[in-house]
């Protein structure tokens, strides 16, 4: 297994393409998508720790993101169409915790009829996205300050941790006129972006030396 630290502007699939052709081919995947705009920790997988995907994309996760107050996003992003309202969440707001009904956004990888969601939104459809139950464990507003760049809105930041499945951008939208500037995963389980490396350049050949040990990562977790 491989502790990876996304870099924004890429996507998941790119990380771990670059992992396989490092490592000559080997079996590869990931046990949790990041959005192309966020950064930090992606656990990529080789060889037989591809059959333990299911186990580590179960793993709670942990998120810093910075919002901008009084505006909205079509993608709940950088990425979407910003319009700002200048209307601003309650301070402190309502930060909802446990289980939690969530409706992910549009623009997300989530399937609609067999088709990704962000694939249909692109094309201008309009998408039902389902609704769905996910855990939220902690959620906690950092800090909040004015926005010097525009007068009216206000920037705050959030530490959240959660279960699997959970989209940061739906939480951040549900709090009202909000989306997220930054996303980055700080840690999956017993595994922190502290101890994780850049992804392979381009052409870069690695070697085993640069992974964990599968059966030392497992031993890391929980019981089953």
């Amino acid at each position: 297994m491989l502790l990876i630290d996304k870099p924004a502007g890429i996507t998941s699939h790119d990380v771990v393409a670059r992992v396989r052709r490092a490592f000559r081919g080997a079996r590869t995947g990931h046990a949790g998508t990041l959005d192309p705009f966020a950064t930090g920790l992606l656990l990529v997988l080789v060889g037989r720790a591809t059959k333990a995907q299911s186990r580590l994309m179960a793993l709670p996760k942990r998120y810093e993101t910075v919002a901008q107050l009084g505006a909205i996003s079509t993608t709940g992003d950088t990425e979407g169409e910003i319009t700002q309202t200048g209307r601003l969440p309650a301070d402190p707001p309502q930060l909802p915790t446990g289980e939690v009904r969530q409706r992910p956004p549009a623009h997300s990888a989530v399937k609609v009829k067999g088709e990704r969601a962000y694939k249909r939104a692109r094309r201008g459809e309009a998408v039902q996205m389902p609704e769905r139950i996910v855990t939220v464990q902690s959620f906690e507003q950092t800090w909040r300050e004015p926005d010097a760049e525009h007068p009216g809105l206000e920037r705050a930041g959030y530490s959240i941790e959660c279960g699997s499945g959970t989209y940061v951008r739906s939480l951040i939208a549900d709090l009202g006129d909000a989306y997220c500037l930054e996303l980055r995963r700080t840690a999956i389980g017993p595994f922190g972006v502290q101890d994780a490396v850049a992804p392979p350049e381009r052409g870069e050949s690695w070697t085993a030396a640069n992974l964990l040990e599968l059966d030392r990562a497992l031993a890391m977790l929980p019981p089953a």
